[in-house]
């Protein structure tokens, strides 16, 4: 079975911090890359940061360097996405996405398998 699931997101005030999980099916944990995009109202979706089936690294987008954490428990074939610092401009749907190791980045090419994504609010 292929499922990717979004762990409910939520309102956070600025500067705050929320950890979002996506549930991955076995086989999706075991051969795929993970990585976790945003998609604010009016603009492109981004990649966010990602964590390599095939080496293990972690990538980040700029704007999240620093603030945000991706992890990963393999015991409950889960990835995390924890932000912290959080800022109204990381207001966005965000969506669980794998895709081959050695075909994806922070680009949403070559991603074959999405969550439907959940909402997270940044707002004081």
């Amino acid at each position: 079975q292929v499922r990717l699931v979004e762990s409910e997101g939520g309102l956070v005030q600025p500067g705050g911090s929320l950890r979002l999980s996506c549930e991955a099916s076995q086989y999706i944990f075991d051969y795929y890359t993970v990585a976790w995009f945003r998609q604010a109202p009016g603009k492109e979706r981004e990649g966010v940061a990602l964590l390599s089936k095939f080496d293990g690294s972690t990538e980040y987008a700029d704007s999240a360097k620093g603030r945000f954490t991706i992890s990963r428990d393999d015991a409950n074939y889960t990835v995390y996405l924890q932000m912290d610092h959080l800022t109204p401009g990381d207001t966005a749907v965000y969506y669980c996405a794998a895709g081959l190791p050695l075909r994806v980045g922070l680009s949403p090419r070559g991603y074959d398998h999405w969550g439907h994504g959940t909402q997270v609010t940044v707002s004081s």
